[in-house]
């Protein structure tokens, strides 16, 4: 994912959840996803899906049993 797409996902999350303390960061040595953060915390992996011609991302978040008390 380039810079400019990761810019741009940020963007989007930012203000479909209304918060400006979302921040989309590249991973170490992978190029199709990218780390999701809610401060410095992390909360979910973005992945670029461009297989059919379709571009999309995909944003996954697993909640903890742990998290939820």
């Amino acid at each position: 994912m380039t810079k400019e797409e990761l810019k741009k996902v940020e963007t989007y999350m930012r203000r479909v959840f209304s918060s400006p303390s979302i921040s989309v960061r590249m991973r170490p040595r992978k190029t199709d996803s990218a780390e999701v953060y809610v401060g410095e915390e992390f909360i979910g992996i973005l992945f670029k899906d461009d297989e059919d011609g379709d571009l999309s991302y995909n944003f996954s978040m697993a909640i903890l049993e742990g998290d939820l008390e």
